[in-house]
């Protein structure tokens, strides 16, 4: 399925992207007539330094596609550090980026207060996974009240009867389970604890919904949590610890080939996690309806959606010293939306509905210089 982008522009195929890690990109010079700034290097061509820092649920996907934009535009340096949601937002309210990336999008009063522009760049999956030794990938399947019961640490062994009863049949191993979670501030986390606390009033009363919560120490024989930074350090502390449970993002499931488990959804169906199933969330969402897109994911009433989807957002400065790092900028984030589904293609995350993608340039408008001036960001 492909979202058909209505919108703006000649056509535009608008999809989802921000900086990515390390790459090398350039844009042509804009100087002159469109007020643009050129920064000239050593050959005379464009130079300009735009630096990104925050969620990591989406990195690999925006490394990707920082790797696509420097093929078509070599030249200048756009660098994205996965520091996590907090990070992110703390470091572009300091100014000490262009860019903050976080997976809870920010109030209006917040983003005024900061002056900041939020855009809502991708959706994707939170996924648990697991290793478990003789228990294949989406083979085991849960539920929310039970994933709650399991991170509050209520149950505390794989064997455990209420496991059994929602997989019958399932040859469940005699070991102790074992929480991994992140160390640092999470969009991702706190995505995690709003789902488990609408699964579960218990839960939502141990652990409110935090990037950084404190974590209970659970009933007696409950492991410790053990703690690792960003989704790749939990997916290396995963391999590491038999009997381990996680919950990291989707397309870290593809491309580290982990065990996930399958979540019963809204409409009590279990569901495999996919780039369909974030869709279908989208589908049965104010996201796609009302175009909103603060809008939950979170269990979604379709048979066919995954209950753990959320969207994933990038924060920029929108009253600017520094008018030509904030003009690259702009101009690619709106080459990446232009570039449309070939951007999504196979990443593990799904494009947003045409209702939000429409409302790019207005978002990118909101940004002014010092002198109140627009920027141009309608890249080639």
């Amino acid at each position: 399925m492909k979202w058909q982008c209505g919108g703006w522009g000649q056509g535009l195929r608008m999809a989802v992207c921000a900086l990515g890690v390390s790459a090398w990109v350039m844009l042509p010079g804009v100087a002159g007539a469109q007020g643009g700034a050129r920064v000239g290097g050593s050959s005379g061509a464009p130079q300009v330094e735009v630096r990104g820092a925050g969620a990591t649920f989406p990195a690999l996907v925006y490394a990707r596609w920082a790797q696509k934009f420097a093929q078509a535009h070599p030249g200048v340096k756009v660098s994205y550090a996965p520091t996590g949601s907090g990070d992110g937002v703390k470091q572009i309210t300091a100014r000490s980026v262009h860019f903050g990336g976080t997976d809870v999008p920010l109030s209006a009063q917040k983003l005024q207060a900061a002056r900041l522009v939020q855009i809502p760049m991708l959706v994707g999956g939170l996924v648990p996974v697991l290793n478990l030794p003789g228990v294949e990938g989406n083979q085991l399947a849960m539920d929310g009240p039970l994933l709650a019961d399991i991170f509050q640490g209520q149950i505390t062994r794989w064997d455990d009867a209420r496991i059994a009863a929602l997989n019958p049949g399932v040859r469940l191993p005699a070991l102790a389970i074992v929480r991994l979670v992140r160390q640092e501030a999470s969009g991702s986390t706190e995505t995690l604890l709003r789902y488990l606390g609408e699964a579960s009033a218990r839960f939502q009363a141990a652990v409110p919904a935090s990037g950084l919560p404190t974590w209970p120490a659970g009933v007696a024989g409950a492991q410790a949590p053990r703690a690792a930074k960003g989704n790749d350090g939990v997916v290396g502390l995963l391999r590491a610890t038999p009997g381990g449970i996680a919950v990291v993002s989707f397309d870290r499931v593809l491309r580290d080939r982990l065990s996930a488990v399958r979540l019963k959804n809204a409409a009590g169906k279990p569901v495999v996690a996919s780039e369909a199933a974030f869709r279908a969330a989208i589908l049965s969402s104010e996201l796609h309806q009302k175009g909103d897109d603060n809008a939950s994911l979170l269990n979604r009433p379709r048979p066919d959606a995954w209950p753990l989807t959320a969207t994933s957002f990038v924060l920029l400065d929108a009253a600017p010293k520094d008018m030509a790092s904030a003009e690259w900028t702009a101009r690619f984030v709106h080459w990446c939306f232009m570039h449309g589904d070939e951007l999504t293609r196979d990443t593990g995350f799904a494009p947003l509905p045409d209702r939000v993608q429409a409302r790019l340039a207005g978002r990118l408008l909101q940004i002014h210089g010092p002198q109140g001036e627009t920027i141009p960001f309608m890249a080639p």
